[in-house]
């Protein structure tokens, strides 16, 4: 006998409905307690608690993280890093308004390479053409090219938020872990040894030649690694990613990071039902697939 799985969900509670046959109705009356009335001759099983968790997510193999924004935290390590350079140089740069203005043209960059106004260039040489950019914005003149070049490598380097190794490392116990990135293979490789990332694999959208949230993206994770596209689950903190990943058929967890762009612009968090999992942080995620 075939079956498929839903998922009701409440702000109390979690159920999975294996629906036996093609017609099911829900009732939404009682918002503590999901049922489901049955046309015809379907059967329905109502799960809940910690089994449903285990069910609900037992298809599921990987975890693809994005990651800047959502694993490290590119604002802080900017500034830290900043600091130095305006002690060394004699400089008085707001590195918060430059960081928010360096990554502010990461998307546009992006476009301009996937709409075919340019040859196709990695994520470190966006970042690059994008960091003169800045630097004339802010009339920073000081630095020379090595320092410049130093100075892109920021990104190689980044800091992650307090939580994160902590939930990858419990995460990595139940499931494989990689990352889904428009950041380079080298970066991402470097970052992880820098920062102690505990990946299983590290897959970047560098391979295909194709930036997020292109669907190729999204469908080479389970393609490389030898599962459906079902049986993986985008993990992020933009809203926009996680709506790419589940339109190919991606499970999603929304883990929002309100301090993104720093603690004077906080950034709106509001939970997206039609994600799978909303998590506070990656220990929280961790907690909620029962880990």
């Amino acid at each position: 006998m075939s079956f498929r799985t839903e998922a009701l969900r409440s702000e109390e509670s979690v159920a999975t409905v294996l629906v036996f046959g093609k017609h099911r109705q829900e009732d939404r009356t009682d918002p503590s307690l999901h049922r489901a009335s049955v046309q015809g001759d379907s059967k329905a099983i109502i799960l809940r608690g910690s089994v449903v968790k285990r069910f609900y997510m037992e298809n599921v193999k990987v975890l693809a993280f994005d990651v800047f924004g959502t694993v490290v935290d590119y604002y802080s390590t900017i500034i830290l890093e900043g600091a130095e350079i305006n002690r060394a140089k004699g400089l008085d740069i707001d590195w918060g308004k430059f960081a928010l203005a360096w990554r502010g043209k990461y998307v546009p960059s992006m476009q301009r390479v996937m709409r075919g106004e340019s040859d196709w260039l990695n994520l470190d040489a966006l970042h690059r053409q994008s960091l003169e950019e800045v630097l004339r914005e802010f009339g920073v003149t000081k630095l020379n090219e090595t320092e410049k070049a130093h100075l892109n490598k920021v990104w190689h380097r980044l800091q992650p938020w307090p939580d994160a190794i902590a939930g990858l490392n419990r995460l990595r116990q139940r499931y494989t872990l990689t990352t889904l990135s428009n950041g380079n293979m080298a970066l991402l490789v470097n970052m992880a040894k820098h920062s102690g990332l505990p990946w299983d694999c590290v897959l970047s959208a560098e391979l295909i030649r194709a930036y997020k949230p292109d669907p190729r993206t999204y469908l080479m994770v389970g393609q490389l690694l030898g599962v459906s596209s079902s049986q993986v689950m985008m993990v992020a903190a933009h809203l926009e990613d996680l709506q790419a990943a589940q339109a190919q058929g991606l499970k999603t967890a929304y883990v929002p990071r309100p301090l993104e762009y720093g603690p004077n612009q906080p950034k709106a968090t509001k939970p997206e039902a039609s994600f799978d999992i909303v998590a506070t942080d990656f220990v929280n995620l961790a907690e909620r697939l029962a880990v």
